[in-house]
């Protein structure tokens, strides 16, 4: 990311105009101070814009990528810029609900634009000696995506789900062409 010098970009507080009335007649005085209007006006303009840069709908396109990672939201460069502002917008949102069912299926209809299913089995068991292996079976959890807003894109399905599911479980995902009755 660079703020590189804008041609034509007038300074929002030139110096020229600040010097003593000594300094303001001197053309050797202006033409210096000018130079550095011109070097500092892009720093003056980010400096009276700053809060545009923390808007995830407003900051500039390279600017995205450095706000996304402070809010811990990885996005993919290949999903649409209006999906990568909202997904940074709603980050703590989508956060707030990691692991859950509704947060996967959210995560999967807000970066992909698909259509969700999920459907998972009962998920606690527990035992009375602390060394002893997990008891039970680990529970299903079956991700069904169909095309809605966009086609569902199989291995972006699959790094979204393999993200975003919780560690413990093995999900198991199914494209449909369609979307499935329901039940």
């Amino acid at each position: 990311m660079s703020r590189a010098a804008l041609p034509g970009l007038p300074s929002t507080h030139p110096i020229g105009a600040l010097l003593p009335a000594l300094y303001a007649t001197d053309d050797f005085a202006l033409r210096f101070t000018s130079g550095l209007d011109d070097v500092l006006s892009v720093v003056l303009s980010t400096l009276d814009n700053l809060t545009a840069y923390f808007d995830p709908a407003l900051t500039p396109e390279d600017f995205l990528v450095w706000l996304s990672s402070w809010v811990a939201e990885r996005t993919d460069p290949r999903w649409p810029e209006p999906v990568r502002r909202e997904l940074v917008r709603r980050a703590v949102d989508l956060h707030r609900d990691r692991g859950t069912a509704a947060g996967l299926a959210a995560r999967l209809r807000l970066a992909l634009g698909v259509g969700v299913r999920i459907t998972d089995g009962p998920g606690v068991a527990w035992s009375d000696s602390a060394d002893a292996d997990l008891p039970g079976s680990v529970p299903d959890l079956v991700v069904q995506v169909w095309p809605d807003r966009a086609a569902a894109d199989h291995d972006q399905v699959i790094a979204v789900v393999a993200a975003h599911c919780p560690v413990h479980l093995a999900p198991q995902v199914e494209i449909l062409p369609t979307a499935p009755d329901t039940p």
